[in-house]
């Protein structure tokens, strides 16, 4: 089987995927009726030896309920009418959500927001008060 290379500099092996074809919905005329074009990827990512712990983590993080509870990632393509061009189309799909897994998150730096934000903020909430008290009944005041 011949690996496919992936963004993070590792090899995803094909005995990882599994595919299944099935009839699509949708346009198509009569031969959406015939040929199974659509196309089903499923990889088990808790179990695939070619992928990175550190990658399945941030995975499982990001497809979310594209993983079912047994951690297989399934991908579903039937935008084509083409069997080839649906399996193409699940493939890159699959490498776009690796890449994104790949990508480290920017850590976030707490900031305190500055005194002018402060005093304008509680300007704006002097404001809103003023004008919700001049809604009251006259004799209220």
């Amino acid at each position: 089987m011949r690996p496919l290379k992936k963004p993070d500099r590792f090899l995803l092996d094909e005995g990882d995927l599994q595919w299944q074809f099935v009839r699509a919905s949708g346009p198509g005329g009569q031969n959406v009726n015939k040929v199974a074009t659509a196309v089903e990827l499923r990889v088990d990512v808790v179990h695939a030896r070619s992928i990175p712990q550190h990658l399945k983590e941030r995975l499982r993080r990001i497809a979310g309920r594209r993983i079912n509870a047994q951690g297989v990632l399934v991908i579903q393509a039937q935008r084509f009418r083409s069997q080839a061009r649906n399996r193409q189309d699940a493939l890159e799909r699959l490498h776009a959500l690796l890449e994104q897994a790949a990508r480290r998150p920017k850590p976030r730096i707490a900031t305190a927001p500055t005194p002018a934000s402060r005093e304008k903020r509680l300007e704006q909430k002097r404001r809103r008060s003023a004008a919700k008290r001049l809604r009251g009944k006259i004799g209220d005041q």
